[in-house]
């Protein structure tokens, strides 16, 4: 069966290499598809790590008080833990859809949200900063392996691959920096250099 054009493009046998592809590198991705893999697998582990355009996610975490990790700022909606629980959480979520066919999503959006607006406790507080630190490390090590196809279909998903799932963690986790430090210049405790 005789494939139809994508859009108005018909599909002409050239040798030539296509516009897209050119313009992707310059050379055109078949000029060296390894160097490609690699300068892409890097940007996407450049880009969850973050600090190219704003402060990494630590950065806001960093000497956060403990006494305003539960406090709500006037005009912002939630507290210093909600928004990290929250990342933790579907961060979590995201790498494990990823990589274990078993996984079970948490309801949403309940389970997406700790049910108090301050940690219990302190080690309530550094277990989940870990958490998140060493899940973001299992994300960016899972984009850099070369075994890892980041535009195959996820088997156990729906249409969706690695690369999509690491460019919505990277969106979601700077969505809910940027409400951090909000947060944090609204109760007087970012840092002022």
């Amino acid at each position: 069966m005789k494939k139809k054009p994508i859009g108005r493009a018909s599909r002409k046998k050239t040798s030539k290499k296509s516009a897209v592809a050119k313009t992707l590198n310059g050379k055109g991705m078949g000029a060296n598809p390894v160097v490609n893999d690699g300068v892409l697998r890097k940007h996407l582990a450049d880009l969850l790590k973050g600090g190219s355009a704003h402060v990494q996610f630590m950065d806001a975490l960093e000497e956060f008080p403990p006494n305003k990790r539960g406090t709500f700022a006037p005009g912002l909606p939630h507290t210093g833990w909600q928004l990290l629980e929250h990342s933790r959480i579907a961060q979590w979520d995201i790498l494990e859809f990823s990589r274990n066919p078993n996984h079970v999503s948490p309801g949403f959006p309940e389970g997406y949200w700790p049910k108090t607006p301050g940690p219990p406790a302190d080690a309530e507080w550094e277990k989940s900063v870990q958490s998140f630190q060493h899940d973001l490390n299992e994300m960016i090590e899972l984009v850099k392996n070369p075994r890892t196809d980041l535009f195959a279909n996820i088997p156990h998903g729906d249409n969706q691959t690695i690369l999509r799932e690491a460019l919505v963690l990277a969106d979601h986790n700077a969505y809910h920096l940027g409400q951090l430090v909000d947060l944090r210049r609204a109760l007087g405790t970012w840092p002022q250099s």
